[in-house]
């Protein structure tokens, strides 16, 4: 754990491990939390008890900046108590929640806000009450396809190797006539996943950047080359595969980098990954709110935030959010589109936001 000399936080390649582990009471009652008390146990990782998450203390560090570092490497596991799905457009109907928070440090995520000062990891062992609950969700709205993102608050891949809780979603909604399972994730520690029966009802897809993006601003996840060497196991796996382009971000020379960017996938990219390719395109957005809490955590961040050259975009319950003017985004959009047309002219592009 961190102590008072802060170090830059790096990409990570081999998966992850927390330095400590909490348990709420009721977590026991299930087989998956009494395996995970095992499982922690016999490596050595610090494990304490919590009433419940909301009351997890003692993590360590000597300021706020050292605390939020620490909390980003342990993990709560506890019970989804709350099983109404918030929705997920555009890329699907509902979230399905199998975990909250993430071990990466992206200084533009989104979970800056929705997790306030608790950014650590809480896994769920109570699976069965959450798959039981998608499928109500299935059954209200049959025959339609409900979809369901399993990647809203959390990055799933990174801690699969712990829970298989991910897998336990891929198989059950390859056995759904009326179900379909979607994901993305920038880790990639996709072994545990490449013998799941998906049946092809999910769609493993890949956050993928400029190398400026993803060197400046995505510490703690898996290199680009990783990630796409990844893709490539999962196409082999029989999965359909996509990618979000996440944040589109305008630094200088950006369109020479975002150009490198497909090059580069299509030079990296087997032949059988092209058969059934989706994108997803979003802009780079931030809310004040987010704002201060990034400047707070990552005080050195290159990331541009300067409401001026945005526009105000306004977002659900009231709340809106910075996004490119209008016709930056138009050429953000016009040229990303262009450069997948050119080398993936197969591809589906689902949405640009």
């Amino acid at each position: 754990m961190l102590t008072t000399t802060e170090k830059p936080v790096k990409q990570l390649s081999k998966p992850f491990e927390p330095d400590l582990v909490f348990f709420e009471p009721g977590a026991l009652d299930y087989p998956l939390g009494k395996r995970l008390m095992k499982r922690f146990e016999m490596l050595g990782i610090p494990i304490r008890m919590t009433t419940s998450h909301n009351q997890v203390r003692g993590i360590p560090g000597e300021n706020d900046l050292q605390q939020y570092r620490n909390a980003k490497r342990t993990l709560v596991v506890g019970v989804r108590k709350t099983l109404t799905f918030d929705t997920s457009k555009p890329s699907a109907e509902y979230a399905i929640p199998i975990a909250t928070g993430c071990m990466g440090h992206c200084h533009y995520c989104y979970l800056q806000t929705t997790m306030g000062n608790k950014p650590y990891i809480r896994v769920y062992v109570n699976i069965d009450d959450i798959l039981a609950k998608a499928k109500e969700y299935m059954e209200k709205r049959k025959p339609q396809i409900t979809r369901f993102e399993a990647a809203c608050t959390s990055d799933p891949v990174g801690i699969e190797h712990i829970t298989g809780n991910l897998k336990r979603c891929i198989e059950f909604m390859g056995q759904q006539e009326y179900g379909r399972l979607r994901f993305v994730t920038k880790f990639a520690h996709v072994d545990p996943l490449l013998d799941a029966v998906h049946n092809g009802k999910t769609r493993f897809r890949f956050s993928i950047n400029a190398d400026y993006v993803i060197k400046n601003f995505e510490p703690a996840t898996s290199p680009f080359l990783e990630r796409i060497q990844a893709a490539g196991k999962v196409a082999g796996a029989g999965y359909p595969l996509g990618f979000i382009v996440a944040p589109l971000y305008r630094f200088d020379g950006w369109q020479q980098g975002y150009r490198e960017l497909f090059e580069r996938l299509s030079d990296t990219l087997p032949d059988e990954a092209g058969s059934d390719l989706t994108f997803e395109l979003i802009q780079h957005r931030f809310t004040k709110t987010a704002k201060n809490i990034i400047q707070k955590h990552y005080p050195n961040t290159k990331l541009e935030m300067n409401e001026e050259e945005r526009q105000y975009k306004w977002g659900r319950y009231g709340r809106g959010k910075y996004v490119y003017k209008k016709p930056d985004a138009a050429e953000l959009q016009e040229t990303i589109e262009q450069y997948i047309y050119q080398h993936f002219p197969a591809a589906k592009i689902e949405y640009f936001t």
